[in-house]
């Protein structure tokens, strides 16, 4: 039986154990003028899980158990003595002969694999068997276990509520564990790399060139990684160029929406707007590269500005700007709509027009809201990589001008872990180093984002 079809098997039992237990809560009576404790419902839930989760955690574990019991059953079967002892041949045979059990090989290579199949295919088939009938009986010795402790004093509701409650805490540790995993893997990459390379080089050196010797006598090996090009390559696309973009258009985008569009105007616009947001990265990488970064470099020669290539800061900051103008457009739209009419009405009642008590009233009073949207915004900027990729280019450069060719941290990071590199190099520990400080920069950035919005939220709640 396929494991789908016992998943199926498992639930449909599940359902008959809760239409079951629904049906005789539904017939308690009252005892002593006290009604049962829990609903008819919590009833068929409790029963339902003691039938289902059981078998389903049998099931993950023997699924993960299963596949050794069956290579030693089929290698004790006389046919694997042909099979050689030990060494790379021997792993590819076994290797062929589960691809050939689970049909994604059609054909084999090793003559030993198609005689040892008929064995293997044996045993998967007895503890597939096993399997499935040990978890069939646990689903009606759980389900029975629960369907006899129904009573009308039973206490079903508060025992569905705490398994409900155990599986929101484990989603939640499941979460905050995935987060606690990543960041201490960057911080025990980034330690080996600061054993190799100097912490004070990486953070104030203003060379990056991360070259490693691939012989002992190569000329020019030993690398620079100083990291501030970069550093200034991230903040001048993501925090300058992006940002000037991005908050003007955003913040009118939002007063236009707020005060002067009509209802039927704003339904349509504001989702349309929003849409931006949801636009793939590479999409917005494709627009750059092929329509912005040439118009410019054309704008550039044309107007006789020097040193313009077709991959430019401007082109990769424009676009990006582009790209995160629904982030400042929404929070700063929610946080003009959240300042109290009565507000706005006291301005227009003391005679200033409706421009006047927006850049007076309004835009000050929601600034706290704008600003947390704008640090969300810069937060999300710095992180992007496609766009820097495709339009920005790959050189390390501390220039300010906006028609010459930077890149970012994360562009580097993407170079960096991408081709066959030494693992424990200091180029390739390298990127877990900058990893770390674009995560730092980040939180920080969104710590203030939140801490912003929240005082906001104190404000006019």
């Amino acid at each position: 039986m396929s494991i789908l079809a016992i998943l199926f098997l498992i639930l449909g039992l599940g359902l008959v154990a809760w239409f079951s237990a629904r049906a005789k809560a539904a017939g308690f009576q009252p005892v002593g003028g006290i009604r049962p404790h829990s609903r008819p419902n919590h009833h068929g839930w409790y029963v339902a899980l003691w039938a289902i989760v059981p078998a389903l955690i049998f099931l993950t574990i023997w699924g993960n158990v299963t596949p050794g019991l069956v290579m030693s059953t089929a290698l004790e079967s006389p046919v694997a003595a042909t099979l050689p002892e030990d060494g790379m041949e021997r792993s590819a045979i076994l290797s062929e002969l589960r691809g050939l059990a689970s049909g994604k090989v059609d054909g084999g290579f090793y003559p030993q694999a198609q005689e040892l199949l008929p064995a293997y295919q044996a045993a998967q088939s007895r503890y597939g068997m096993a399997g499935s009938a040990l978890a069939v009986i646990l689903v009606f010795a759980g389900g029975l276990y629960a369907f006899t402790r129904l009573a009308p004093d039973f206490r079903a509701r508060t025992r569905v509520e705490r398994v409900v409650m155990i599986t929101l805490l484990v989603a939640s540790l499941i979460a905050i564990l995935t987060t606690i995993g990543i960041v201490s893997s960057l911080l025990f990459e980034t330690i080996r790399f600061f054993s190799k390379v100097s912490p004070v080089e990486f953070l104030f050196g203003t060379t990056w060139s991360p070259q490693t010797a691939m012989r002992a006598d190569q000329v020019g090996s030993s690398g620079a990684f100083g990291a501030i090009p970069l550093f200034w390559g991230t903040i001048f696309i993501g925090a300058i160029i992006a940002m000037v973009v991005a908050i003007p258009l955003g913040l009118m985008s939002a007063i236009y929406l707020t005060q002067y569009a009509a209802p039927q105007v704003r339904k349509w616009m504001k989702p349309i707007l929003e849409v931006l947001a949801g636009v793939p990265t590479v999409v917005y990488g494709y627009f750059a590269a092929l329509t912005v970064a040439p118009a410019i470099r054309d704008f550039a020669a044309m107007t006789g500005i020097p040193g313009a290539s077709s991959e430019s800061a401007l082109a990769a900051g424009l676009v990006m700007g582009i790209m995160i103008i629904p982030f400042v457009s929404s929070m700063a739209d929610d946080s003009i709509a959240a300042v109290p009419q009565s507000m706005r009405d006291g301005s227009l009642a003391m005679g200033a027009t409706t421009s006047e008590t927006i850049r007076k009233v309004l835009v000050p009073a929601a600034l706290p809201g704008v600003v947390g949207g704008v640090l969300l915004a810069v937060s999300r900027a710095i992180g992007e990589t496609m766009i820097v990729v495709m339009a920005a280019g790959l050189a390390a450069n501390m220039t300010a001008n906006p028609f010459a060719s930077v890149t970012t941290v994360t562009t580097q990071i993407v170079q960096l872990l991408t081709g066959d590199q030494e693992f424990d190099s200091p180029k390739t520990l390298a990127a877990f180093a900058l990893g770390l400080v674009l995560f730092i920069v980040t939180l920080l950035l969104n710590i203030v984002a939140l801490r912003v919005v929240k005082k906001y939220r104190e404000a006019y709640e």
